[in-house]
């Protein structure tokens, strides 16, 4: 008898193009792409470029990346020349698409922008991974005719919305903002209090806010406030201690997320959950914080992490400890979309964030707008891939340039 003994390290160990475990564990979308007759050649990247667009605010003009497959799929999001939070250039995207897709399948999607590499988990990710990895899914759905939380796993379609304030100045102005955000349905609503000259604060002017707006919504209004990380610890303490007899539902980055010690505190000492994430640059670096009881509610942001892929990786690891999870829908059409398809296929979360004045960052090359409904909700998108399509006649009125 010949015997044909495969080694339990052999066994889990080959590559996907070989017999092992990983090659018997079918990619739902690989799957889905033959069932539906599509070639895998299709899904091989044959250009990458850059469009720079009007627009039509201000004279600023906007980046979209673009990766178009041998299928004539192309998948675009937002390309930000700078990502505020961590402090990344994107302006050398291009060159490292150009140099690292062409030839390669997006269907190989981790073998793109893994960040498990023991540097890439020492130091952190390339800034360029997210885009790359939005696109490929935003190319995945498109070929397939369905939106990617469907891809994902989806859990629901619809989503709860807040409204999600500018840094205000004054008291006044915040209740005026409340009250037109309930007038348009929202049910919800986070304070981004005032930041006085020189990027100060102030905890009178703060805590004088958060009573307003309390007063104003109601007692059952949920109501969250977000510091981004400008206390002091002692400030943030005190300001934590208005916020438990106000009944608010989350205190986010009341200090610089750095400060594990300090959140430590203020997790044990407050009622109010303590939501961190949106400086957390890598999925790697959040379990320290659920570890050591730094953080009641988990956030991300996907440009910060490496796209989708690792939003949904933080978001099933909340779920797995329990944990809500309220990824970070501020900015364009694109940024919302991306963090929404997440909170569209996951359990454990409750909001989507929706930037006020609703409409600030419509563009009028996509035919689509990302609104709430009476009822409070944002229903999931119906078109395939990220959802929100672009126009492209209207699209090419506003091109500047392409770059390839």
């Amino acid at each position: 008898m010949t015997s044909n003994h495969i080694s339990r390290r052999s066994f889990l160990g080959r590559s996907a193009t070989g017999a092992g475990l990983a090659a018997g564990i079918p990619c739902p979308v690989r799957a889905a792409a033959q069932s539906a007759g599509i070639q895998p050649n299709d899904f091989i990247v044959k250009e990458v470029k850059v469009y720079t667009v009007d627009s039509g605010r201000d004279h600023e003009v906007d980046h979209i990346a673009a990766i178009v497959t041998n299928g004539g799929w192309e998948g675009n999001y937002t390309l930000g020349l700078r990502y505020p939070h961590p402090n990344w250039s994107n302006l050398g995207w291009l060159d490292y698409a150009k140099s690292q897709l062409p030839g390669k399948s997006v269907l190989d999607l981790p073998a793109l922008t893994s960040q498990w590499s023991p540097t890439m988990r020492r130091l952190g990710q390339l800034s360029y991974a997210s885009a790359i990895d939005n696109c490929a899914w935003d190319i995945m759905g498109k070929a397939l005719g369905l939106p990617v939380y469907r891809l994902l796993g989806a859990y629901r379609d619809r989503v709860r919305a807040y409204a999600s304030s500018q840094h205000l100045q004054t008291v006044e102005a915040f209740v005026d903002d409340l009250q037109r955000a309930r007038n348009e349905g929202f049910t919800a609503y986070k304070i981004h209090p005032p930041w006085l000259p020189g990027n100060t604060v102030d905890i009178r002017l703060d805590i004088e806010v958060a009573k307003a707006v309390r007063k104003a919504a109601g007692d059952a209004m949920p109501l969250m406030f977000d510091r981004v990380g400008g206390y002091t610890r002692d400030e943030a303490m005190k300001v934590g201690r208005a916020l438990d007899q106000l009944n608010y539902v989350s205190y986010e980055d009341p200090i610089p997320t750095s400060d594990i010690d300090g959140l430590v505190a203020l997790t044990a000492a407050l009622d109010v959950p303590i939501t961190i994430g949106e400086f957390i640059f890598s999925p790697y670096n959040y379990g320290e914080y659920i570890r050591r009881g730094a953080v009641d509610i988990v956030r991300f942001i996907v440009d910060n992490i490496g796209g989708i892929t690792s939003g949904m990786k933080v978001g099933r690891l909340a779920e797995c400890f329990g944990m809500e999870c309220q990824p970070h829908n501020w900015g364009g059409v694109f940024d919302h979309a991306v963090h929404f398809h997440c909170e569209l296929a996951m359990p454990n979360n409750i909001w989507f964030e929706m930037t006020q004045p609703q409409g600030l960052s419509d563009r009028a090359y996509f035919k689509d707008r990302i609104r709430i409904e009476r009822d409070g909700y944002v229903r999931a998108p119906v078109k395939p891939g990220l959802g929100y399509e672009i126009d492209r006649d209207m699209l090419d009125k506003a091109m500047k340039s392409v770059e390839r």
